[in-house]
Protein backbone atom coordinates (compact mmCIF):
# COMPACT_ATOMS: atom_id res chain seq x y z
CA UNK A 1 0.00 0.00 0.00
CA UNK A 2 1.47 3.32 -1.00
CA UNK A 3 0.92 6.24 1.12
CA UNK A 4 0.36 9.96 1.31
CA UNK A 5 2.19 12.70 2.85
CA UNK A 6 1.01 16.52 4.18
CA UNK A 7 4.74 18.56 5.00
CA UNK A 8 3.45 21.79 6.19
CA UNK A 9 0.50 21.41 4.32
CA UNK A 10 1.97 20.79 0.86
CA UNK A 11 -0.09 17.53 -1.11
CA UNK A 12 2.81 14.73 -1.62
CA UNK A 13 2.72 13.95 -5.43
CA UNK A 14 2.49 10.22 -4.47
CA UNK A 15 -1.40 8.91 -4.51
CA UNK A 16 -2.78 5.71 -3.43
CA UNK A 17 -4.22 2.78 -5.33
CA UNK A 18 -7.11 4.76 -5.93
CA UNK A 19 -6.54 7.92 -5.76
CA UNK A 20 -7.24 8.35 -2.09
CA UNK A 21 -5.13 10.20 -0.13
CA UNK A 22 -3.90 8.27 3.02
CA UNK A 23 -2.79 9.86 6.32
CA UNK A 24 -0.08 8.49 7.91
CA UNK A 25 2.53 9.77 10.95
CA UNK A 26 5.20 11.18 9.81
CA UNK A 27 8.55 9.91 11.59
CA UNK A 28 11.14 11.72 12.79
CA UNK A 29 14.03 12.05 10.02
CA UNK A 30 11.82 11.42 7.03
CA UNK A 31 11.72 14.54 4.90
CA UNK A 32 13.20 16.35 7.79
CA UNK A 33 16.31 15.34 9.02
CA UNK A 34 16.87 18.29 11.50
CA UNK A 35 13.49 17.01 13.31
CA UNK A 36 12.20 19.90 13.14
CA UNK A 37 8.90 19.97 10.84
CA UNK A 38 5.68 20.02 11.97
CA UNK A 39 3.52 16.92 11.01
CA UNK A 40 -0.68 17.24 11.12
CA UNK A 41 -2.36 14.59 10.76
CA UNK A 42 -5.12 15.06 8.29
CA UNK A 43 -8.74 13.68 10.06
CA UNK A 44 -9.51 10.33 9.04
CA UNK A 45 -12.31 8.91 7.14
CA UNK A 46 -14.19 5.93 6.71
CA UNK A 47 -11.61 5.71 4.06
CA UNK A 48 -8.40 6.80 5.48
CA UNK A 49 -6.78 4.35 8.43
CA UNK A 50 -3.96 5.47 10.35
CA UNK A 51 -1.23 3.02 9.85
CA UNK A 52 1.63 3.35 12.23
CA UNK A 53 5.01 3.99 10.65
CA UNK A 54 7.04 1.89 12.55
CA UNK A 55 5.57 -1.52 11.75
CA UNK A 56 3.09 -2.08 8.90
CA UNK A 57 2.08 -5.23 11.10
CA UNK A 58 0.17 -3.73 13.97
CA UNK A 59 -3.41 -4.01 14.00
CA UNK A 60 -5.54 -0.99 12.19
CA UNK A 61 -7.96 -1.68 15.17
CA UNK A 62 -5.37 -0.56 17.95
CA UNK A 63 -4.37 3.02 17.30
CA UNK A 64 -1.62 3.82 18.68
CA UNK A 65 -1.83 7.45 20.36
CA UNK A 66 1.19 9.92 19.94
CA UNK A 67 3.77 10.62 22.15
CA UNK A 68 2.85 14.27 22.32
CA UNK A 69 -0.67 13.41 23.88
CA UNK A 70 0.65 10.51 26.47
CA UNK A 71 0.01 11.74 29.90
CA UNK A 72 2.73 12.20 31.88
CA UNK A 73 3.63 10.32 35.04
CA UNK A 74 5.51 12.32 37.77
CA UNK A 75 8.30 9.77 40.05
CA UNK A 76 8.50 10.95 43.49
CA UNK A 77 12.33 11.07 44.08
CA UNK A 78 13.17 8.89 47.54
CA UNK A 79 13.64 12.30 49.37
CA UNK A 80 11.06 13.84 48.35
CA UNK A 81 9.16 10.36 49.96
CA UNK A 82 11.00 10.92 52.95
CA UNK A 83 9.46 14.47 53.07
CA UNK A 84 6.25 13.34 52.74
CA UNK A 85 6.00 10.39 55.26
CA UNK A 86 7.66 12.90 57.64
CA UNK A 87 4.84 15.60 56.98
CA UNK A 88 2.14 12.96 57.54
CA UNK A 89 3.78 11.25 60.82
CA UNK A 90 3.87 14.79 62.15
CA UNK A 91 0.38 15.47 61.63
CA UNK A 92 -0.29 11.69 62.99
CA UNK A 93 1.45 13.01 66.23
CA UNK A 94 -0.68 16.32 66.27
CA UNK A 95 -3.72 14.47 66.29
CA UNK A 96 -2.81 11.84 69.08
CA UNK A 97 -0.91 14.56 70.96
CA UNK A 98 -4.42 16.45 70.76
CA UNK A 99 -6.56 13.60 71.63
CA UNK A 100 -4.20 12.85 74.73
CA UNK A 101 -4.18 16.65 76.14
CA UNK A 102 -7.79 16.24 76.53
CA UNK A 103 -7.84 12.57 78.12
CA UNK A 104 -4.69 14.20 80.68
CA UNK A 105 -7.32 17.40 80.57
CA UNK A 106 -10.19 15.06 81.95
CA UNK A 107 -8.11 12.76 83.92
CA UNK A 108 -6.75 16.02 85.80
CA UNK A 109 -9.80 17.14 86.83
CA UNK A 110 -11.04 14.08 87.73
CA UNK A 111 -8.31 13.48 90.30
CA UNK A 112 -8.16 17.23 91.21
CA UNK A 113 -11.81 16.67 91.99
CA UNK A 114 -11.11 13.46 93.89
CA UNK A 115 -8.62 14.91 95.94
CA UNK A 116 -10.50 17.94 96.61
CA UNK A 117 -13.08 16.04 97.76
CA UNK A 118 -10.70 14.11 99.88
CA UNK A 119 -9.19 17.46 101.43
CA UNK A 120 -12.78 18.18 102.15
CA UNK A 121 -13.48 14.69 103.89
CA UNK A 122 -10.98 15.09 106.08
CA UNK A 123 -12.00 18.54 107.20
CA UNK A 124 -15.39 17.11 107.96
CA UNK A 125 -16.95 19.75 105.62
CA UNK A 126 -18.18 17.73 102.98
CA UNK A 127 -22.12 16.94 103.33
CA UNK A 128 -23.82 14.73 100.48
CA UNK A 129 -27.25 15.80 100.17
CA UNK A 130 -28.67 12.19 99.74
CA UNK A 131 -31.73 12.77 102.44
CA UNK A 132 -34.21 15.10 100.18
CA UNK A 133 -34.87 11.66 98.01
CA UNK A 134 -35.34 9.47 100.75
CA UNK A 135 -38.76 7.92 100.38
CA UNK A 136 -40.42 5.42 103.50
CA UNK A 137 -40.39 1.46 102.46
CA UNK A 138 -43.06 -0.67 101.98
CA UNK A 139 -43.25 -2.91 104.90
CA UNK A 140 -43.07 -5.77 102.32
CA UNK A 141 -39.51 -4.58 101.47
CA UNK A 142 -38.34 -5.06 105.02
CA UNK A 143 -36.38 -8.39 105.51
CA UNK A 144 -36.07 -10.20 108.72
CA UNK A 145 -33.19 -12.50 109.20
CA UNK A 146 -33.12 -15.04 112.62
CA UNK A 147 -30.11 -16.81 114.06
CA UNK A 148 -29.69 -15.92 117.08
CA UNK A 149 -31.56 -17.65 120.49
CA UNK A 150 -31.30 -14.72 122.32
CA UNK A 151 -31.10 -10.62 121.71
CA UNK A 152 -28.95 -9.01 118.79
CA UNK A 153 -26.55 -6.99 121.15
CA UNK A 154 -24.56 -5.18 117.80
CA UNK A 155 -23.87 -5.50 114.16
CA UNK A 156 -21.71 -4.56 111.15
CA UNK A 157 -21.68 -4.48 107.56
CA UNK A 158 -19.51 -5.50 105.09
CA UNK A 159 -17.20 -2.93 102.88
CA UNK A 160 -18.46 -4.76 99.59
CA UNK A 161 -22.56 -4.35 101.10
CA UNK A 162 -22.56 -8.11 100.52
CA UNK A 163 -22.25 -9.42 104.01
CA UNK A 164 -23.51 -8.93 107.85
CA UNK A 165 -21.98 -9.91 111.02
CA UNK A 166 -24.11 -9.85 114.00
CA UNK A 167 -23.63 -10.79 117.52
CA UNK A 168 -26.11 -11.43 120.34
CA UNK A 169 -26.25 -12.27 123.94
CA UNK A 170 -25.88 -16.14 123.14
CA UNK A 171 -22.36 -15.31 122.78
CA UNK A 172 -22.38 -15.77 118.85
CA UNK A 173 -21.84 -14.63 115.75
CA UNK A 174 -23.09 -15.21 112.65
CA UNK A 175 -22.30 -14.07 109.32
CA UNK A 176 -25.05 -13.66 106.65
CA UNK A 177 -24.92 -13.21 102.92
CA UNK A 178 -27.13 -9.27 102.17
CA UNK A 179 -29.03 -10.57 98.93
CA UNK A 180 -30.35 -14.46 99.70
CA UNK A 181 -30.16 -13.90 103.72
CA UNK A 182 -28.89 -17.15 104.21
CA UNK A 183 -26.39 -17.98 107.20
CA UNK A 184 -22.85 -17.91 105.70
CA UNK A 185 -20.86 -18.80 109.04
CA UNK A 186 -20.88 -19.53 112.50
CA UNK A 187 -18.88 -19.33 115.70
CA UNK A 188 -21.11 -20.42 118.41
CA UNK A 189 -21.04 -19.15 121.98
CA UNK A 190 -20.09 -20.84 124.98
CA UNK A 191 -19.83 -21.13 128.61
CA UNK A 192 -18.66 -18.95 131.20
CA UNK A 193 -15.63 -21.18 132.30
CA UNK A 194 -14.50 -22.70 129.07
CA UNK A 195 -12.56 -20.32 127.51
CA UNK A 196 -9.79 -22.36 127.92
CA UNK A 197 -11.79 -24.81 125.34
CA UNK A 198 -13.77 -23.20 123.35
CA UNK A 199 -12.92 -20.82 120.48
CA UNK A 200 -15.91 -18.54 120.47
CA UNK A 201 -16.67 -15.82 123.26
CA UNK A 202 -18.24 -16.80 126.66
CA UNK A 203 -19.77 -13.15 127.27
CA UNK A 204 -21.77 -11.55 125.95
CA UNK A 205 -21.16 -8.75 122.39
CA UNK A 206 -20.88 -5.27 122.84
CA UNK A 207 -19.30 -4.35 119.99
CA UNK A 208 -17.87 -5.11 116.50
CA UNK A 209 -16.18 -2.92 113.90
CA UNK A 210 -14.46 -4.63 110.88
CA UNK A 211 -11.40 -3.08 109.03
CA UNK A 212 -11.51 -1.23 105.61
CA UNK A 213 -10.38 -4.32 103.59
CA UNK A 214 -12.96 -6.79 104.94
CA UNK A 215 -9.67 -8.84 106.36
CA UNK A 216 -10.42 -8.82 110.49
CA UNK A 217 -13.21 -8.78 112.54
CA UNK A 218 -12.74 -6.47 115.77
CA UNK A 219 -14.16 -2.96 117.60
CA UNK A 220 -13.56 0.22 115.77
CA UNK A 221 -10.81 -0.05 113.40
CA UNK A 222 -9.33 3.07 112.18
CA UNK A 223 -10.28 3.61 108.47
CA UNK A 224 -7.68 2.48 105.69
CA UNK A 225 -5.29 0.97 108.77
CA UNK A 226 -5.31 -2.02 110.81
CA UNK A 227 -5.17 0.48 113.98
CA UNK A 228 -7.54 -0.59 116.64
CA UNK A 229 -9.30 0.68 119.51
CA UNK A 230 -11.09 -0.96 122.19
CA UNK A 231 -12.97 0.07 125.03
CA UNK A 232 -13.89 -1.37 127.88
CA UNK A 233 -16.36 -1.38 131.02
CA UNK A 234 -13.13 -0.55 133.14
CA UNK A 235 -13.49 2.86 131.89
CA UNK A 236 -10.42 2.63 129.58
CA UNK A 237 -9.65 2.87 126.07
CA UNK A 238 -7.24 0.87 124.61
CA UNK A 239 -5.15 1.26 121.20
CA UNK A 240 -3.95 -2.13 119.54
CA UNK A 241 -1.44 -3.10 116.13
CA UNK A 242 -3.42 -6.02 114.16
CA UNK A 243 -0.77 -6.56 111.73
CA UNK A 244 1.64 -6.64 114.68
CA UNK A 245 -0.40 -8.36 117.77
CA UNK A 246 0.70 -5.67 119.59
CA UNK A 247 -0.68 -4.28 122.75
CA UNK A 248 -0.16 0.33 122.05
CA UNK A 249 -1.32 2.43 124.86
CA UNK A 250 -4.14 2.80 127.44
CA UNK A 251 -6.05 5.79 127.51
CA UNK A 252 -8.10 6.57 131.13
CA UNK A 253 -10.44 9.56 131.58
CA UNK A 254 -14.31 8.60 131.74
CA UNK A 255 -15.93 8.12 135.41
CA UNK A 256 -18.26 5.03 133.95
CA UNK A 257 -18.41 2.25 132.01
CA UNK A 258 -17.82 3.06 128.22
CA UNK A 259 -20.78 2.48 126.00
CA UNK A 260 -20.12 3.60 122.69
CA UNK A 261 -16.90 4.07 120.38
CA UNK A 262 -16.07 4.83 117.26
CA UNK A 263 -13.20 6.01 115.12
CA UNK A 264 -12.69 7.27 110.93
CA UNK A 265 -9.38 7.80 109.12
CA UNK A 266 -7.74 10.45 111.64
CA UNK A 267 -5.56 9.03 114.39
CA UNK A 268 -8.23 9.18 116.97
CA UNK A 269 -11.31 7.74 118.20
CA UNK A 270 -14.94 8.97 119.90
CA UNK A 271 -16.69 7.61 123.20
CA UNK A 272 -19.27 7.58 124.97
CA UNK A 273 -19.02 7.17 128.42
CA UNK A 274 -22.71 6.21 130.17
CA UNK A 275 -23.45 7.52 133.06
CA UNK A 276 -20.40 10.11 133.48
CA UNK A 277 -22.76 11.80 130.62
CA UNK A 278 -19.32 13.00 128.84
CA UNK A 279 -18.42 12.59 125.13
CA UNK A 280 -14.76 12.15 124.25
CA UNK A 281 -12.28 12.67 121.37
CA UNK A 282 -8.86 11.26 121.57
CA UNK A 283 -6.34 12.56 120.12
CA UNK A 284 -3.96 9.47 119.58
CA UNK A 285 -0.64 11.06 118.78
CA UNK A 286 -1.04 14.13 120.84
CA UNK A 287 -1.61 11.64 123.99
CA UNK A 288 -5.20 13.93 124.65
CA UNK A 289 -8.81 14.12 124.95
CA UNK A 290 -11.87 16.78 124.77
CA UNK A 291 -14.16 16.27 126.77
CA UNK A 292 -18.09 17.45 126.04
CA UNK A 293 -21.03 17.34 127.99
CA UNK A 294 -25.04 17.63 126.75
CA UNK A 295 -27.23 15.18 127.46
CA UNK A 296 -29.04 14.54 131.03
CA UNK A 297 -29.24 11.07 130.88
CA UNK A 298 -26.73 8.04 130.43
CA UNK A 299 -25.28 8.40 126.80
CA UNK A 300 -25.65 5.11 125.61
CA UNK A 301 -24.76 5.79 121.73
CA UNK A 302 -22.63 7.43 119.22
CA UNK A 303 -21.64 7.68 115.92
CA UNK A 304 -19.23 9.64 113.49
CA UNK A 305 -20.91 10.86 110.82
CA UNK A 306 -17.30 12.68 109.32
CA UNK A 307 -14.12 13.98 110.73
CA UNK A 308 -15.63 16.80 112.26
CA UNK A 309 -19.54 16.05 113.68
CA UNK A 310 -21.24 13.13 115.31
CA UNK A 311 -24.65 12.09 116.49
CA UNK A 312 -25.31 10.46 120.26
CA UNK A 313 -28.29 9.09 121.74
CA UNK A 314 -29.44 9.05 125.40
CA UNK A 315 -31.59 7.12 127.78
CA UNK A 316 -33.50 10.61 128.30
CA UNK A 317 -34.83 10.06 124.92
CA UNK A 318 -32.37 12.63 123.18
CA UNK A 319 -30.78 12.95 119.59
CA UNK A 320 -27.99 14.92 119.61
CA UNK A 321 -25.89 16.67 117.12
CA UNK A 322 -22.07 17.86 117.66
CA UNK A 323 -18.98 19.12 116.24
CA UNK A 324 -15.38 18.28 118.13
CA UNK A 325 -15.19 22.19 117.64
CA UNK A 326 -17.72 22.52 120.21
CA UNK A 327 -18.35 21.55 124.03
CA UNK A 328 -21.93 21.33 123.67
CA UNK A 329 -24.37 19.59 121.01
CA UNK A 330 -25.50 21.80 117.88
CA UNK A 331 -28.86 20.21 117.54
CA UNK A 332 -30.32 18.32 120.40
CA UNK A 333 -34.24 16.30 119.94
CA UNK A 334 -35.74 15.75 123.04
CA UNK A 335 -38.26 13.07 123.66
CA UNK A 336 -36.97 11.79 120.04
CA UNK A 337 -38.46 8.72 119.86
CA UNK A 338 -41.87 9.97 122.58
CA UNK A 339 -42.95 8.47 125.62
CA UNK A 340 -44.79 5.50 126.93
CA UNK A 341 -46.46 5.18 130.51
CA UNK A 342 -49.66 6.31 132.05
CA UNK A 343 -50.37 10.21 132.05
CA UNK A 344 -48.38 11.59 134.59
CA UNK A 345 -46.04 9.23 134.75
CA UNK A 346 -44.70 9.13 130.95
CA UNK A 347 -41.17 8.43 130.44
CA UNK A 348 -39.26 8.48 127.23
CA UNK A 349 -38.16 5.77 124.89
CA UNK A 350 -34.40 5.24 125.63
CA UNK A 351 -32.43 5.61 122.21
CA UNK A 352 -30.32 2.79 122.76
CA UNK A 353 -28.54 2.96 119.09
CA UNK A 354 -27.48 5.75 116.74
CA UNK A 355 -26.29 5.51 113.12
CA UNK A 356 -24.78 7.97 110.41
CA UNK A 357 -24.17 7.79 106.59
CA UNK A 358 -20.64 9.17 106.44
CA UNK A 359 -20.25 12.02 104.83
CA UNK A 360 -24.29 12.72 103.84
CA UNK A 361 -27.20 14.19 105.59
CA UNK A 362 -28.59 11.17 106.84
CA UNK A 363 -28.57 9.97 109.80
CA UNK A 364 -30.87 7.27 111.84
CA UNK A 365 -31.78 6.29 115.81
CA UNK A 366 -32.95 3.09 117.45
CA UNK A 367 -35.68 3.13 120.08
CA UNK A 368 -35.96 1.00 123.04
CA UNK A 369 -38.31 0.73 126.18
CA UNK A 370 -40.92 -1.10 128.04
CA UNK A 371 -43.74 -0.94 125.07
CA UNK A 372 -43.31 -2.67 121.71
CA UNK A 373 -43.96 0.10 119.58
CA UNK A 374 -40.60 0.84 119.18
CA UNK A 375 -39.26 2.11 116.05
CA UNK A 376 -36.31 3.39 113.65
CA UNK A 377 -36.55 6.96 112.94
CA UNK A 378 -34.29 8.46 110.24
CA UNK A 379 -33.09 12.08 110.05
CA UNK A 380 -32.06 15.07 107.79
CA UNK A 381 -29.38 17.03 109.39
CA UNK A 382 -29.49 20.79 108.37
CA UNK A 383 -27.20 22.64 106.51
CA UNK A 384 -23.92 22.80 108.96
CA UNK A 385 -25.72 20.22 111.17
CA UNK A 386 -27.36 22.61 112.85
CA UNK A 387 -31.05 21.26 112.87
CA UNK A 388 -32.64 17.37 112.58
CA UNK A 389 -35.59 16.82 110.80
CA UNK A 390 -37.78 13.55 110.38
CA UNK A 391 -38.05 11.80 107.33
CA UNK A 392 -39.65 8.73 108.15
CA UNK A 393 -39.60 6.22 110.62
CA UNK A 394 -39.96 2.16 110.53
CA UNK A 395 -41.83 -0.07 113.05
CA UNK A 396 -40.25 -2.60 114.71
CA UNK A 397 -40.82 -4.78 117.84
CA UNK A 398 -38.38 -4.68 120.40
CA UNK A 399 -35.10 -2.88 121.48
CA UNK A 400 -33.17 -1.61 118.58
CA UNK A 401 -30.21 -2.63 120.05
CA UNK A 402 -27.78 -1.40 116.92
CA UNK A 403 -28.00 0.38 113.54
CA UNK A 404 -25.57 0.35 110.49
CA UNK A 405 -26.01 1.88 107.12
CA UNK A 406 -24.69 0.56 104.12
CA UNK A 407 -21.03 1.85 102.54
CA UNK A 408 -23.52 2.27 99.24
CA UNK A 409 -25.80 3.75 101.43
CA UNK A 410 -28.66 1.56 99.39
CA UNK A 411 -29.63 0.32 103.09
CA UNK A 412 -30.05 0.33 106.86
CA UNK A 413 -30.02 -2.81 109.16
CA UNK A 414 -31.07 -3.05 112.49
CA UNK A 415 -30.18 -4.93 115.40
CA UNK A 416 -33.68 -5.92 117.29
CA UNK A 417 -33.75 -7.74 120.68
CA UNK A 418 -36.24 -8.77 123.61
CA UNK A 419 -34.28 -6.32 125.67
CA UNK A 420 -31.64 -3.58 125.83
CA UNK A 421 -27.76 -5.01 124.98
CA UNK A 422 -26.85 -3.50 128.28
CA UNK A 423 -29.17 -4.51 130.69
CA UNK A 424 -32.28 -6.59 131.65
CA UNK A 425 -34.90 -3.80 132.97
CA UNK A 426 -37.44 -5.07 130.20
CA UNK A 427 -38.10 -7.79 128.73
CA UNK A 428 -40.71 -8.15 125.78
CA UNK A 429 -41.72 -11.17 125.25
CA UNK A 430 -44.14 -10.66 122.12
CA UNK A 431 -40.56 -9.36 119.95
CA UNK A 432 -38.41 -11.28 117.88
CA UNK A 433 -34.49 -11.33 118.46
CA UNK A 434 -33.47 -10.40 114.75
CA UNK A 435 -31.80 -8.02 112.44
CA UNK A 436 -34.21 -5.81 110.02
CA UNK A 437 -32.68 -4.94 106.65
CA UNK A 438 -34.43 -1.86 105.56
CA UNK A 439 -33.79 -0.44 102.15
CA UNK A 440 -33.70 3.16 101.52
CA UNK A 441 -35.54 3.85 98.78
CA UNK A 442 -35.07 7.15 96.44
CA UNK A 443 -36.67 9.24 94.46
CA UNK A 444 -35.65 10.20 90.61
CA UNK A 445 -32.19 11.14 90.63
CA UNK A 446 -30.63 14.43 90.73
CA UNK A 447 -28.14 15.38 88.79
CA UNK A 448 -26.42 17.78 91.46
CA UNK A 449 -25.23 14.50 94.58
CA UNK A 450 -23.38 16.02 96.27
CA UNK A 451 -23.12 19.70 98.13
CA UNK A 452 -20.23 21.14 99.73
CA UNK A 453 -20.17 23.13 103.11
CA UNK A 454 -18.40 25.56 104.14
Amino acid sequence: MSSSFFIKGKENPKLGKKGKNTAVTKRKGDGDPAGKGKVRAKKPNKYNEEISSESETESPAVPKKRQSNEEHVYEETPQEKKLRLAKLYLEQLKDEEEKRAEEDSFETDLIAGRLQEEVLEQKGKLQRLIAKDLIPPDASEIRVLRGHKLPITCLVIAPDDKCIFSAAKDCSIIKWDVESGKKLHTIPGGRKGTEDRHVGHTAHILCMAISSDGKYLGLSFRKGTHDLYSASHDRSVKVWNVDENAYVETLFGHQDAITGLDSLSRERCVTAGGRDRTVRVWKIAEESQLVFHGHEGSIDCIQLINEEHMITGADDGSVSLWSVNKKKPLSTVKLAHGCHGDAGLEQPHWVASVAALQNSDTVASGASGCSHNSQVNVWKCGQNYRGLEPLFSVPVSGFVNSLKFSSSGQFLVAGVGQEHRLGRWWRLKEAKNGIYVIPLKRKPSNPEEAKVTE
